[in-house]
This record gives C-alpha cells, structure tokens and sequence, in this order.
C-alpha cells in the first residue's frame, strides 16, 4: 500500500438478486485529497459508498483503511472507524437544536448519567467556529437556512473525527454563495488532513475542486484520473460513452410564427426572497427554443411565476398567446390557456414523492380523469403507459413510487405530467439540474423532438454550455431587468456572462 494512501477498495463486487450493481471495482483515496466518484445514474456510485459507510455488505472484494483490512456491518462502525457520509437529503432532527444535532447518541454525560448540556454547548461551539458557521448551537436546526444546515452535518462529521467524508451532491440545494463558503470548508479540511470523497453531477465543482476523478459506468470501473490531465469532453465520453459534442444534437430549425409576446410585464414583489421584474418584453415563436441565461436571484424564476398566474396581484403587463391578449390569474387558467411549467425544485414543487409515477402524472388532468366524481382507471392507466413509453421512465411500473427514481426519471415524470395537457408552450426551470450527463441528453433530445413539433419553449439554466447548446435565441437577465438578446450562432460564453452581470440595459451590452 502506498505511503499516502489512506483507503483502499479491491474487486468489490455487489448483486441484487439477478442485477449486479458492481463488479470487480476499484476505488483508492490518499490522504487530504478531494476524490470526484463520477458516473451515470445506475452507475454504481450509491453502491459503493453504501458498502464504504457500511450500510450495505460487499458480496466479494476487500477494504483497507490505512493497511488495515475491515468489514464494517453498519455506518456506527463506520463512524467509528472514521468514515462519515452526508447525504444527498439531510439527515438532521428539525427540531432539535445544533448541538443536540452534531452529538445526537454521543452526548456528553456527567458522572451521574445525565446529558452534561453546558460541555455539550462548549464543543459545539468549537466545530462551529472551526467551519467558520457563527450560529447559536442553542437554536433549533430548523431555524437554518440549508447551507448552514450542510455545515453542521459537516460538524457532526467532525465530532466523530472522521478521517474520511462522503459527500453526496452536497450542492443541489445550495445557492451560489452557500456553495462558495461550503468549497471554503472543504479545502480547509483538506488541508488539515481529512480526505473527501466528493459526489456530484455539476462540473466546474468538479475541476475546481477535486485532486482526482474515478469514473464508473454500469458498475464497472472506468478510470482514475488527475483533474489536471482530463478535460470535460474526456470525462464525458468515459462516463457515458460518447462525446460532448453529440450532448447537445443539432436539430433542423423550422420556426414558426409568433405564439407567444409579452410586453412591459413588471413584478413587484412583497416576498423579501423574490426578485422584482422592470418592463420585461418577450416574443417566443412556434418550435422555438428561448434560453434565459443570468444569475441566482436576476428574476428568472420570477418570471415565469408571473407568466403561469402565480402573482396576478403584484404583476402588470401584457400577454398575448397567438395574437390575442390574456389575462392569467392562476396557474389553472395558464394551464387552460397553453401553458405548462416545469419548475426549479422538482421534489419541493414538482413531485409528490410519497405518491405512484402514474399518480404523480395524474395531477393536472384529475377532472378529465373523473366522471360523476369517480376516476376512470383504464383511460388513466393508458394515459400512464403512453407517458411511460413516450419518455423511455425507467421503472418497474407506473405503481412504482416516484421517490425510488433516479433524479433524471423523476424530471421525466414531471415534463409527462405537464405533457398530458398537451401544451403550446413550456417553460422549463433548470430542467437538467441534480441529473447525470445521460439523462440530461434523454431530455435535451426530447425537448428538440417537442421543438419539431411546434411546441414553443422557454428553459431557463445556470449551464452556460446548456444554453448555447440548446437555444435557438437567448435572453439575459441581471436583476430584474432583461440585459440582452443573442442569436445562437453569435452566443459566446464571454458575452452571455458579461451581458448577465450588467444591469445597464440591453442596447449596451448586445454586440
């Protein structure tokens, strides 16, 4: 074993009944470094960190942490052995307060037995401080804005004094700024020795973050690269098989005439968390694709809320859908009108996760579904399989709970939902965020197929690749205000984020 190695993984293998999840795989990670474990949806990552954190046996192959073989039966002797994983959905006790939290089945005791609340507080404290998280350990997690919450599952890592971290997407529900300090963290803890194992789908996390990149693909290992000797289009074709330049397809253009104008829409509103919209004018054509680019909190989001009818009250302005002016003032008469929208947050506003796929899919067609107050299961249930079938759902089932799908069938399942009302436009909300580079290109395909179809479709992303690629016009925005309009051939990454960082208007930033 080498000098700096820390952990060690031979030929793990792991079936599930008829399915192997892994097969003879290989992972190694050397102390203070950032290891990226890459890979499709399916690829085997949640497998082995589940083997590594002990939730899960190894059906063959060996682990050495620092030369030592283990066999670990559950993630308490991994905690114990110093690998601590934090999770994709946190695993936190809302109620309880931060160091209640960070100490959870390890609370300090005095002499006769009882909690030692005072010492419990004190060394709270002392993690806090150590990630730079200046929060009371007294209050109620709860309280918390998630990124804070991450930083105490951090902390209660720390308190095990792990040697190894897991971090599973740990950004999907970071804004900008909360990932930025959360990357602070991270190389502090590299720098003090402890070694992190860093799951994620976003990229520039990736280069920016990570020593080195093992790769699966259909739990098998792919590869181990330095960060510095790979590239995105090498990554790409190592976990997917394919090159980057067929992630975004080229599809013949045919636009139609206009079905959607908005003129002068303004959005004034009471929510501190929402962003105002000035004097916002669109045109979206039939089998058009209109990219918006522009950062966290420009008003993008915002705008289609007041599009779909979620803020009549504090917007004005005009729509007109096929020439002829509409007033929306509810999402249920942007559905009657033409519209669907995908939002941002698939689990928080999408999805109801304790419900079925075909349930879920269900949601905005339940009166077509019903006669004399009793659903019509046959006529919903093909409604289900022609969705299923359509958008190639990974899934035993339409009865499947929505919950137990990847991140990408999930978005499936919400783009079906709205499909099934059959729309004229569609407005997604970062569409691919939180998905593997596979699933984003089943959905890239698709929203090129629906496009040829007529469809017209806005889709605001973060990706500034995604909007080039995919867009046949874009729009920036910077604070409320509409910053630019670019044909696709003339996008450059350098313009759209100059354009989307300025909020001294259009006519000076459009070359």
């Amino acid at each position: 074993m080498e000098k700096n190695l820390i952990l060690q993984m031979k030929g793990v293998t792991k079936s599930f009944g008829s399915v192997t999840a892994l097969s003879e795989v290989q992972l190694d990670l050397k102390q203070g470094e950032v290891l990226a474990l890459m890979g499709e949806n399916g690829a085997g990552k949640s497998t082995l960190m589940n083997i590594l954190n002990g939730a899960i046996t190894v059906d063959e192959g060996e682990i050495f942490l620092q030369g030592e073989k283990l066999e670990m039966n559950s993630p308490l002797e991994a905690r114990k052995r110093g690998i601590a994983k934090i999770h994709q959905e946190l695993q936190l006790v809302p109620e309880l307060s931060i160091a209640e939290n960070i100490f959870l089945a390890r609370e300090p005791r005095n002499k006769l037995g009882f909690v030692n609340f005072r010492k419990m507080f004190l060394q709270a404290e002392e993690y806090l401080e150590a990630l730079e998280l200046q929060v009371n350990p007294r209050q109620p997690v709860k309280n918390l804005r998630v990124g804070e919450q991450q930083l105490v599952e951090i902390a209660k890592a720390l308190s095990v004094d792990a040697k190894i971290i897991i971090m599973d997407e740990p950004t999907s529900a970071l804004s900008n700024a909360e990932a930025e300090k959360l990357f602070t963290v991270i190389r502090k803890l590299k720098k003090s020795g402890v070694s992190i194992i860093y799951i994620s789908h976003r990229m520039d996390e990736i280069f920016a973050l990570a020593d080195r990149i093992t790769i699966l693909r259909d739990g098998q290992f792919i590869d181990t690269v330095k960060t510095t000797e790979t590239n995105l289009e090498q990554l790409i074709t190592m976990m997917v098989g394919r090159t980057l330049t067929e992630l975004y397809p080229l599809r013949q253009t045919l636009i139609g005439e206009e079905i959607l104008r908005v003129k002068n829409l303004s959005f004034s509103p009471i929510d501190r968390n929402k962003k105002g919209l000035e004097d916002i004018t669109l045109s979206l054509k039939k089998g058009e694709v209109l990219g918006i680019a522009g950062l966290m909190g420009s008003g993008r989001t915002e705008l289609f809320e007041c599009l779909f009818g979620m803020h009549p009250r504090l917007s004005k302005g005009e729509i007109l859908i096929e020439e002829k002016s509409v007033k929306i003032k509810s999402p249920e008469e942007a559905i009657r009108n033409g519209l669907a929208f995908v939002t941002e947050d698939r689990k928080g506003q999408g999805l109801v996760p304790t419900r079925s796929i075909g349930e879920n899919i269900s949601l905005p067609k339940l009166k077509d579904f019903s006669r004399l107050m009793f659903m019509s299961k046959n006529k919903e249930k093909n409604a289900w399989k022609t969705q299923m079938n359509n958008l190639k759902i990974k899934a035993p089932s339409f009865d499947s709970l929505v919950s137990k799908l990847s991140g990408g069938n999930q978005q499936k399942v919400v783009i079906g939902r709205w499909l099934l009302t059959s729309p004229k436009i569609l407005l997604l909300d970062e569409p691919t965020r939180g998905i593997d580079v596979g699933a984003k290109a089943e959905i890239y395909h698709l929203i090129n197929e629906l496009a040829s179809q007529g469809m017209g479709i806005i889709m605001i992303s973060s990706e500034l690749p995604e909007v080039m690629g995919m867009s046949d016009r874009i729009l920036t925005f910077c604070e409320g205000k509409q910053t630019g309009e670019f044909l696709r051939e003339e996008a450059t990454q350098e313009k759209l984020l100059l354009s989307a960082t300025y909020k001294g208007g259009r006519e000076e930033n459009v070359s």
